[in-house]
């Protein structure tokens, strides 16, 4: 299993790619022993939660997120007796851990859907404060943004849409909801990146600018041949997705490395909150 921000070489190996939501969907469905997670390892840890009896194997082992490792379990905590009224509502990029002290979860293409769907008013939104900003901003509830964010999506600012404007004036520009609110406002569309693969299928456009990180380009351009694609800024690039190399996958698989455990009592109170989140969407 790949995640769309993979390196191309990687995602064209994958029996299955797609984004966290996509991936945690299939992975209730797979019939393998062996899960091997090309991604991060908040993703394994996901695949582990929902296949207690399959092991899973994070391709390279030191794939972290910057971003999941800005809440722990403490901080969570501390924020929900601040916030007692309040649903939390967790994104998948974060540790087993964290999803286990939350109510649901939710992925960057669901969660509008999930926060709306919850019965409370008030929602904790954790860890990404520019993806619930968003969210915020596409419901009447009261959504508490934990300031948490993506470093790749975090550095482009509303200069990089208005040159892209500037120098592809037909093209369409889509970005990611884990871009800064001032970049949201600028675009055309605010789209996971399945939702992007969907959208540039059914648009008549020719031309568009991706504000995601670049290893979506590759699933774009062999899904959509003589349209152009041009990435909103070469800094678009996650390191850690980029970690995983041929090489290192073949490594990893066979010496059957890097295996991922989640303890079973973190991973029933994480199923919970993913198994919330399927339900509703």
């Amino acid at each position: 299993m790949a995640h769309n921000y993979q390196l191309p070489e990687i995602q064209d190996t994958a029996d299955i790619t797609g984004d966290s939501l996509e991936l945690a969907r299939e992975a209730t469905q797979i019939d393998a022993r062996v899960i091997v997670l090309c991604g991060v390892r908040f993703m394994a840890e996901t695949a582990a939660i929902l296949n207690p009896n399959r092991t899973v194997l994070l391709s390279e082992g030191t794939a972290g997120c910057p971003m999941a490792d800005m809440i722990d379990v403490k901080t969570v905590r501390g924020w929900r007796r601040r916030y007692p009224g309040a649903a939390v509502v967790c994104y998948v990029n974060s540790s087993a851990a964290v999803k286990a002290e939350s109510d649901y979860c939710c992925t960057s293409a669901n969660a509008v859907k999930v926060v709306r769907a919850v019965p409370e008013n008030e929602v904790l939104f954790i860890p990404d404060r520019n993806l619930g900003h968003y969210v915020s901003t596409q419901t009447d509830k009261r959504v508490i943004l934990y300031p948490g964010y993506c470093n790749t999506h975090h550095r482009i600012t509303a200069k990089h849409v208005l040159r892209a404007r500037e120098e592809h004036r037909d093209a369409v520009i889509l970005v990611h909801p884990e871009c800064r609110p001032e970049v949201i406002e600028h675009a055309d569309a605010v789209l996971s990146t399945s939702q992007m693969l969907r959208y540039v299928k059914e648009s008549k456009a020719q031309s568009f600018v991706i504000g995601t990180e670049k290893g979506l380009l590759h699933r774009l351009i062999k899904d959509n041949p003589g349209r152009q694609f041009y990435i909103l800024s070469e800094t678009l690039v996650c390191p850690d997705m980029k970690k995983t190399t041929l090489s290192r996958l073949a490594e990893t698989m066979q010496a059957r490395a890097n295996v991922v455990e989640v303890p079973e009592d973190i991973r029933v109170r994480a199923r919970r909150a993913l198994d919330r989140m399927l339900a509703l969407v």
